[in-house]
């Protein structure tokens, strides 16, 4: 199949929004992540022993922000997209998910790996992200052995100090992952 010009631009406008996601959410760029998704986003992370469901934009800022936040350290990185465009400001990708996830105040180390599904949407000539959701594939949970040491933690300044985080625990539903 020959894609036209602007069909491959859209597929780069949507790596590049998806990209932007990951960083934003490693740095705390609260101001980015605003700008990612569509005001009627909606949320279905399905982790190890939780579940995440929201919907709308703010919803979904206040809980990145507050997930992602100054007691947290990690990386995420998205791997091998497969984007299709479904309509001319419409499309679906599916991006796998590596990710660390430190909880610094805790000593809980999370590594695991996930496929996202996405749905994106164009409004006033930008890509957005309209509905995502993923599955893990694999998630390890541990403790940080005494030798193990966080030598480098940006959010520790960037991201929300505890008086400044949101209650987003009615978002999240915790479960016994041996269930």
């Amino acid at each position: 199949m020959a894609y036209t010009l602007q069909q491959l631009s859209d597929f780069e406008d949507i790596r590049t929004l998806k990209h932007r996601y990951y960083r934003a959410i490693d740095t705390a760029d609260v101001a980015l992540l605003d700008t990612l998704f569509t005001d009627d986003v909606s949320v279905d992370y399905r982790g190890g022993g939780y579940r995440v469901t929201l919907t709308g934009r703010q919803e979904m800022v206040d809980f990145l922000a507050s997930s992602f936040h100054s007691d947290f350290a990690g990386m995420h990185y998205g791997h091998m997209p497969e984007i299709t465009l479904t309509g001319d400001d419409e499309a679906e990708g599916i991006w796998y998910l590596e990710d660390i996830a430190i909880f610094t105040d805790s000593g809980v180390h999370t590594s695991g790996s996930a496929v996202y599904k996405d749905r994106y949407r164009r409004e006033d000539g930008r890509w957005k992200i309209a509905h995502t959701e993923y599955d893990r594939i694999v998630e390890v949970v541990r403790k940080l052995t005494p030798d193990e040491k966080v030598t480098a933690h940006y959010l520790a300044k960037a991201g929300l100090k505890p008086h400044e985080r949101k209650d987003i625990s009615h978002l999240i539903t915790w479960f016994d992952e041996a269930a």
